[in-house]
């Protein structure tokens, strides 16, 4: 069975199941788990990775409108480079300091793929889970979308048939567009007016399938309020892809929210990044300018 489908079974198993992090005793624990092969392309720093697999599980604190604590990660590999190693922790730190949490180690183990584990822990009386929209609200976005998809561009750009790499800067663009900052303070800022919250990692169009299976409702979304991120036209050719890629890719790490129409103005100002409205909760269906629009995403494996 595929990833989805795996999920689908273990909630069967487990209660409660389905939010991004768990909630326990107002404290909320999430894990994550990237491979070389599936989610560090060719000419990733171990900077850069450090950064990018602590702060996706910051993002799932941030998705639950909780304050970050701490992480850890575990890292594997079939050797101990000292730079290696000595550039994934600094990047580990560097993205919890960004959001006010502390990297506070982890475990190291031999592996024949570069691999890493993360956990991070953070802090809630009131979370914001993925069930709670409903029709009338207003769905909105965090920042900006498409950055990995064009960080993936620029890393083939980057490269050489070989795998080396040739472009210096393509290789430093496509570093710095995979280090994204997790939504922390933004999903802190969002958490008194948000009705539903996730994070955007598998890719808007499939992130707005499963608040509408979590919630029980539909979204109707707009295709130019959708905020494409100024590198995904760098990167692509046509109108048409760019919003393909910003909707479809995924990896992008922003919040996906549904908020009351009356709270939305308090929410922008609210938040320190830029909120976009993009559309409507409706009562059944997933639709973009009215056609529908297909669950199609980022899928580990």
């Amino acid at each position: 069975m595929d990833e989805r489908a795996a999920l689908a079974l273990l909630a069967d198993e487990l209660d409660p199941v389905g939010d991004d992090a768990a909630i326990v005793d107002d404290l909320v624990v999430t894990t994550d788990m990237l491979h070389e092969r599936t989610d560090f392309p060719e000419g990733v720093s171990r900077y850069t990775a450090g950064w990018r697999s602590v702060g996706a599980s910051l993002s799932d604190v941030a998705a639950m409108g909780a304050e970050a604590v701490a992480a850890v990660a575990v890292y594997a590999a079939p050797e101990f480079d000292r730079d290696e190693l000595l550039g994934f922790v600094r990047g580990a730190s560097d993205v919890c300091e960004r959001v006010g949490a502390e990297y506070v180690g982890g475990d190291l183990d031999g592996h024949d793929e570069f691999t890493v584990s993360t956990t991070a822990i953070g802090r809630t009386d009131d979370p914001v889970p993925r069930d709670g929209a409903s029709p009338g609200d207003a769905v909105c976005v965090t920042g900006t979308l498409g950055r990995s998809a064009a960080a993936i561009r620029l890393f083939e750009r980057a490269a050489s048939d070989d795998g080396t790499a040739v472009d210096r800067d393509a290789l430093d663009r496509a570093n710095d567009l995979f280090r994204f900052e997790p939504r922390v303070m933004a999903g802190r800022a969002l958490a008194p007016t948000a009705t539903a919250m996730m994070d955007s990692s598998d890719g808007l169009a499939r992130s707005l399938h499963q608040l509408a299976d979590a919630s029980g409702c539909g979204f109707a979304i707009k295709s130019d309020a959708v905020p494409i991120d100024d590198a995904v036209y760098e990167t692509t050719a046509d109108e048409n892809g760019a919003l393909d890629r910003a909707t479809t890719f995924g990896e992008d790490f922003e919040l996906v929210c549904t908020i009351p129409e009356d709270d939305v103005e308090t929410a922008r100002e609210a938040s320190p990044v830029a909120l976009s409205p993009i559309g409507s909760v409706t009562t059944d269906g997933v639709t973009l300018d009215g056609a529908s629009l297909e669950d199609r995403g980022f899928t580990h494996g």
